[in-house]
């Protein structure tokens, strides 16, 4: 049996069925909709494999337009919009069963070499191998992972180890920033195809991003008292990477209103550069 690493890989594998055409898999699982990040790696995967090769993606923007169906394939159509001299744009369409469910615009750069170069710095945080997996962290507090807890925590693709420490009640809720940070990687190599490396951390950007919306509002593990959806999803690729290597996921929750909420984060690696920005907004829905 492949491991989680391997099955995202061959998750982003698409099937080329003609010229800017492809399909994606989308595997039967017990979730209600098919997961945002997996739509969006799949999305930028089909974007990537009509462009060159020699410009990697700087940046990304993406509306998340109807729940997709688990288990029925996606086509992504691909509109070649530019090929200029340094930058590349492609707009990409999700079709699954006749109907849109997401749109995405990538752009692709030319390396060059900058004038100048500054960052922020990231906040100082523990190492990722003294923190506990995620999964140890609730079997610790569980004493048991509930069934689709452990079934999903087989099929991660990716160690997650969250930098401050999980609430479980309302208490220790009460007065919580609207902020989060995790350690992130893949569970296993991705080969090395820049690539799939972009779509992989691309698919990862969409697990926690939201947390920071509703730390204020409840334990992020236990039953949800919101039914809660991607509505919109931004990124800006600023250095290579590899997401099988540990990266750092700074997020926070600048607002909350009107039913949605939006989310920001700052990917870094284990020196401290920044890696990616990311931006989305949630709809939030009181069940």
């Amino acid at each position: 049996m492949t491991n989680p690493a391997e099955r995202l890989v061959d998750l982003l594998d698409l099937e080329q069925i003609e010229v800017n055409i492809f399909r994606g898999r989308s595997p039967q699982e017990s979730l209600q909709r098919v997961f945002g990040g997996q739509v969006a790696g799949q999305a930028l995967v089909a974007a990537g494999r009509t462009t060159d090769g020699e410009r990697p993606v700087h940046s990304l923007h993406a509306y998340f337009l109807r729940p997709g169906r688990p288990g029925v394939p996606i086509v992504y159509q691909v509109e070649r919009v530019r090929d200029g001299r340094s930058f590349t744009t492609r707009r990409v369409t999700a079709v699954q069963q006749g109907r849109t469910i997401f749109n995405l615009t990538a752009s692709f750069h030319k390396p060059e070499e900058g004038s100048f170069e500054h960052q922020l710095p990231p906040r100082e945080v523990p190492d990722p191998e003294s923190l506990p997996t995620v999964t140890d962290e609730v079997r610790k507090h569980l004493g048991v992972l509930p069934e689709q807890l452990e079934r999903m925590a087989r099929r991660q693709p990716f160690d997650i180890r969250y930098v401050d420490r999980l609430r479980w009640n309302a208490e220790e809720v009460r007065g919580a920033e609207p902020r989060s940070a995790v350690w992130m990687r893949a569970v296993g190599p991705l080969g090395d195809d820049p690539l799939v490396h972009t779509c992989a951390l691309t698919y990862a950007s969409d697990m926690t991003l939201l947390d920071a919306v509703r730390i204020p509002v409840e334990p992020l593990w236990g039953p949800r008292s919101f039914d809660m959806a991607s509505l919109d999803h931004a990124m800006w690729f600023h250095r290579p990477f590899r997401a099988d290597e540990w990266f750092l996921y700074d997020q926070e929750s600048p607002i909350a209103t009107g039913g949605r909420g939006l989310a920001r984060g700052r990917i870094y690696d284990l020196r401290g550069r920044l890696l990616v920005s990311v931006v989305q907004e949630g709809l939030f829905r009181a069940q």
